[in-house]
């Protein structure tokens, strides 16, 4: 029911099903087992869902480095089936680099991801070294279907502008928040192997999966917490529909088949707005496979929920005892680099209007949105409803709701710009110097002053302006702690 505009989320998951429905055809046709065709359709998935580089040609080189990453990890899985000490440990060694590679960026990201998850895949179907062949060409075929369909069947990113990605908070050794997580991943998914090995010596790799995809797009200590919790919820519901739905099924493969297109359309549909969401599909889908590999009972959903709640607590204590990077720390640092992008779209329309025809805005709204999008995920944890400090909850919702009326006011100047007949205000150039005055007097924690000079008599444009700034006085409130140092209050 939520807005989908363009319906990029609709497209996103069909094109998903249909890729995978053509990797696991493949596998099919080519003769796999159901082990290399289930790796396969997993590949397809990772493929077409890790993959987040700005640009398409961006996109297609990842999507080619993908095989290059994966198919050692799953040499060293399969050689080291019988080994479980030196098994467990490149495991956590494969966590580790995985959650290292974020540094840099989308693609780094992509291939960490794929890395784990063929590992994991590893476990999940007891791969051996007699297997690898079958798995190697059921892992090429798919990743080939899946770019088949991305970037040559449905490849609708073309018609659109590369999205704004903007990058993660930066610094060195210690300091680098992905240099933290790589260590609070591995002792978590440490934490996970041993107790999810007393829980079940089977299923025990079902903990770590837990741990990885917790930290997986979490930047603070808030952030893991509350998407531990809400894997949990996810894990929960997606159990009970797993008995309602996966259980009467029996591994029929014409109706596992057509279930299991159900649950990858809601894991893409969904995966952006929720995250219980996303792990309820992907829940039920891990129970049809299982119904598929004969297994599947009640005994064993009760299990996957255990090493669930045992991951979630492995992630809960690294991120707490571990390095930890506060929610405060990180929510200062998203919205510091929201209100900079405020001013650069100010000033980058206020040329525009004043004739620059270099002068483009649009970049720097869209850059806006995604700036926005990271505060409002960095700022959850003190919006939740289990947060029991209503004070810091009401500051950090007022804070949402003034930076999204300065996202509202750059909207509508830039609206007025995109008009030919605009003409421009002497008096935006001050205004627009005062939108950087307020912005530096908020990172900087200096009082600031609201000017109404002109506002009776305003243009469109000007009264954006004179509106921005006023959101911006107000934000100097919430902003602060009553000690008065800027944004940490946040």
């Amino acid at each position: 029911m939520a807005p989908d505009p363009g319906r990029t989320r609709l497209r996103f998951a069909a094109r998903a099903v249909l890729g995978i429905a053509l990797a696991v055809a493949l596998c099919g046709l080519a003769g796999h087992s159901l082990t290399g065709t289930v790796t396969g359709g997993l590949a397809a998935l990772l493929a077409l869902f890790t993959v987040t580089d700005a640009t398409v040609r961006g996109q297609a080189v990842t999507t080619a480095l993908l095989p290059a990453v994966g198919l050692p990890v799953l040499t060293a899985a399969a050689e080291l089936h019988d080994h479980p000490v030196a098994r467990d440990l490149t495991f956590l060694a494969v966590v580790g680099a995985g959650v290292y590679a974020r540094r840099w960026g989308p693609r780094g990201h992509s291939l960490g991801v794929f890395a784990f998850m063929t590992f994991f895949v590893a476990q999940f179907l007891h791969a051996t070294t007699d297997q690898l062949p079958q798995l190697y060409a059921a892992v090429l075929l798919s990743v080939l279907a899946a770019a088949a369909v991305r970037f040559g069947l449905w490849c609708y990113e073309r018609r659109l502008p590369p999205p704004a990605v903007p990058a993660p908070p930066g610094g060195t050794g210690l300091a680098r928040v992905t240099t933290r997580q790589a260590v609070q991943a591995t002792a978590g998914a440490g934490f996970a192997l041993v107790v999810g090995q007393l829980v079940s010596g089977q299923r025990w790799y079902w903990a770590v999966g837990a741990t990885w995809w917790i930290f997986v797009n979490t930047t603070s200590r808030g952030e893991t917490l509350v998407r531990g919790f809400r894997r949990l919820l996810g894990t929960v519901i997606g159990i009970g529909l797993g008995l309602l739905v996966a259980m009467p099924v029996h591994g029929d493969p014409a109706v596992t088949a057509a279930l299991a297109a159900v649950c990858v359309f809601g894991i893409f549909y969904t995966a952006a707005l929720s995250y219980t969401w996303m792990m309820l599909w992907v829940t039920l889908l891990a129970g049809l496979l299982y119904g598929l590999l004969g297994v599947l009972g009640p005994d064993l959903l009760a299990l996957r929920l255990a090493e669930t709640g045992v991951g979630a607590l492995g992630a809960a204590l690294a991120v707490i005892l571990v390095l930890p990077v506060t929610t405060h720390s990180i929510t200062d640092a998203w919205i510091r680099r929201a209100l900079r992008c405020v001013h650069a779209c100010a000033v980058e329309t206020a040329r525009r209007l004043a004739g620059a025809a270099d002068a483009d805005p649009a970049p720097r709204v869209a850059e806006l949105e995604q700036l926005l999008a990271r505060v409002r995920l960095s700022v959850a944890p003190l919006v939740h409803p289990l947060n029991p400090m209503l004070g810091r909850k009401r500051r950090a919702r007022h804070v949402l709701d003034l930076l999204d009326d300065c996202a509202r006011e750059i909207r509508g100047l830039v609206a007025v710009a995109a008009d030919p007949e605009a003409s421009h205000d002497t008096r935006l150039a001050t205004a627009c110097r005062r939108v950087e005055a307020a912005v530096e007097a908020l990172t900087e924690g200096r009082d600031i002053a609201v000017h109404t000079d002109g506002l009776p008599d305003a243009g469109p444009a000007l009264a954006h302006v004179h509106g921005l700034e006023r959101a911006l006085t107000e934000l100097a409130r919430p902003l602060r702690t009553p000690s008065g140092s800027p944004l940490v209050g946040a």
